[in-house]
C-alpha cells in the first residue's frame, strides 16, 4: 500500500525519508505528467508545508534559494544583475501557471539535461545543499548530476537549498534558448553567460550550455579564449572560433547532433555579447 505524507517540519520531513523510500513531491508538474494514466505506486512525501524552505535570504557571503521557491519567486526577486540569465531562464519554464507552482529544486532532481535553469546556475557556480536526518552535506552543482536523470543523491537525503557564494554574484548575465517554436518548448540547446568586465575588457567569465551532453556543461575553452578580450564587435566571433569540445550532442527528434552542435556554438557568442551589453547588430558573423 502507497502511503502519503504532508509534513509541517523539515525534521519531520527527513525523519520520514530515514524510515522508507519517498517521492518527494512539491509542484509536481513533471512527476504527475509522466505518470499518464497510471496509478502511483510510491510513497509520496509532500514538502508544500515546509514554509520555511521557499524563499531567497542574503547572507554575507552566499545567497540560499530554498528548495521550494517558485520560477515566479525567481522572476520577480530583487537579486543582482549576475542572476540575470537565471531571471530569463525562469520565464522559459513551461507557461506562467507552471511557473508559479514548478519549483528550483524540481527541475534539477529531475536531472533532464534540458532542464532550463541549470546553466544559469552553472554559471553563478552553484552548489546543492543536502540534509538527511543525520548528515548535512553541500555539492557543487556540476557534482551533483550524475548524468542523464540521475543525481548524487543519496538514500534518506532532500534537497534543502541552492548556495550561490557572493564571489560569483557579480557581473553581468544573459540566457538565450534555442526551440522549435518561441514559447513552451524543451530546448533544442541553451546557453547561460556571466562576464565581469572592467575598462572595457572581460575579467571573468563564465559560460554554460545545456541540452548539448548528458548534463550541462560549462564550456572551459570559451571561457579562457575570453579572458583579457575587449568588449567590441569581435567578440561574437571569439566565441565561435573556439573548439567546443566539451559537449557531446545527440541526434533526436528536436535536432540532429550536429546541427547541435554549430547552433550551441552560436547560442553562447549571443549569450556572451548579451551578457556584455552589446546590441543584436554586432553579433553579425
Amino acid at each position: 500500500m502507497t502511503r502519503y505524507a504532508k509534513p509541517t517540519s523539515l525534521d519531520e520531513a527527513l525523519a520520514l525519508l530515514g524510515e522508507a523510500p519517498w517521492r518527494i513531491v512539491a509542484g509536481g508538474t513533471d512527476f504527475y505528467p509522466a505518470l499518464g494514466n497510471r496509478p502511483i505506486r510510491e510513497n509520496i512525501l509532500d514538502i508544500n508545508a515546509l514554509y520555511d524552505l521557499r524563499g531567497i535570504e542574503e547572507a554575507d557571503d552566499h545567497w540560499l534559494i530554498g528548495a521550494r521557491t517558485s520560477w515566479t519567486d525567481v522572476v520577480h526577486s530583487g537579486l543582482p544583475p549576475a542572476f540575470d540569465a537565471l531571471k530569463q531562464a525562469a520565464r522559459e519554464v513551461g507557461s506562467v501557471q507552471i511557473q508559479n507552482v514548478a519549483t528550483i529544486a524540481g527541475n534539477l532532481c529531475n536531472a533532464s539535461p534540458a532542464a532550463d535553469g541549470v546553466p544559469a546556475l552553472l554559471a553563478l557556480e552553484a552548489e546543492v545543499e543536502l540534509r538527511s536526518a543525520n548528515t548535512r552535506r553541500s555539492l557543487k552543482l556540476a557534482d551533483f548530476f550524475l548524468g542523464n536523470r540521475r543525481t548524487a543523491i543519496r538514500d534518506g537525503e532532500m534537497v534543502t537549498g541552492i548556495r550561490i557564494p557572493r564571489a560569483y554574484g557579480t557581473g553581468r548575465s544573459a540566457f538565450v534558448k534555442l526551440g522549435a517554436r518561441r514559447y513552451l518548448v524543451i530546448s533544442i540547446t541553451m546557453a547561460a553567460a556571466r562576464l565581469v568586465v572592467a575598462d572595457g575588457r572581460i575579467e571573468q567569465a563564465a559560460i554554460a550550455v545545456g541540452a548539448c551532453s548528458a548534463t550541462a556543461a560549462r564550456l572551459t575553452g570559451v571561457e579562457t579564449a575570453l579572458i583579457g578580450r575587449p568588449v567590441d564587435a569581435s567578440l561574437a566571433n571569439a566565441v565561435r572560433k573556439v573548439p567546443v569540445t566539451e559537449l557531446s550532442p545527440i541526434d533526436d527528434v528536436r535536432g540532429s547532433a550536429a546541427y547541435r552542435l554549430e547552433a550551441a556554438r552560436e547560442i553562447a557568442a549571443r549569450a556572451v555579447c548579451f551578457a556584455a551589453g552589446l546590441t543584436p547588430e554586432s553579433m553579425a558573423a
